[in-house]
């Protein structure tokens, strides 16, 4: 299944400690953000997690584009917000709102935070390692300008997750 492959994927990608511009070190994430032309590495330090998420989806063989066709989709898949978008069209329906006590994350989900870093809606994005009663671990790019795994509580900051089908594949 390419879910569980993505969350394989993101386990290790988050464990090669890419990083921005901190602790005096030069940045090391061109492999991620070298996906996303338009931008220099100035211009992605700090802002990196969805472009992490995108990164593994390639990775894991999800065909995505960088940036989805659609008018409602206002920005690249280097946004958290273009993620939400994407997952709610009418012919994607896969976008779960944080609400749906139905749904059960899983490894290979993304997840869309609110406010973790920017007191702003849908600022932040990771991808679901494990799921327990109370928390998720979590896969993300930038969380302080580094990767990471991370232990999330469940009843904060959490606006939806998104679960790409295994089939999924964009058509022209």
């Amino acid at each position: 299944m390419k879910r569980d492959k993505l969350g394989e994927i993101a386990k290790l990608e988050a464990q090669k400690c890419f990083h921005g511009n901190v602790m005096g070190l030069e940045s090391n994430i061109e492999p991620i953000i070298n996906l996303f032309p338009k931008w220099s590495l100035e211009n992605w330090d700090g802002k990196w997690c969805a472009a992490f998420v995108y990164y593994c989806c390639m990775k894991a063989g999800f065909n995505i584009p960088v940036k989805f066709p659609d008018e409602n989709i206002k920005c690249n898949f280097a946004g958290c917000s273009a993620w939400e978008s994407w997952g709610s069209l009418p012919e994607n329906q896969f976008y779960y709102p944080a609400e749906n006590n139905s749904f059960i994350p899983s490894k290979g989900d993304i997840v869309i935070f609110n406010n973790v870093f920017l007191n702003e809606p849908h600022d932040h994005i990771g991808i679901v390692l494990e799921n327990y009663d109370s928390y998720i671990v979590v896969a993300e790019g930038n969380i302080n300008n580094v990767s990471g795994t991370v232990k999330r509580d469940k009843n904060k900051n959490i606006r939806g997750y998104i679960r790409i089908p295994d089939d999924y594949n964009f058509v022209k």
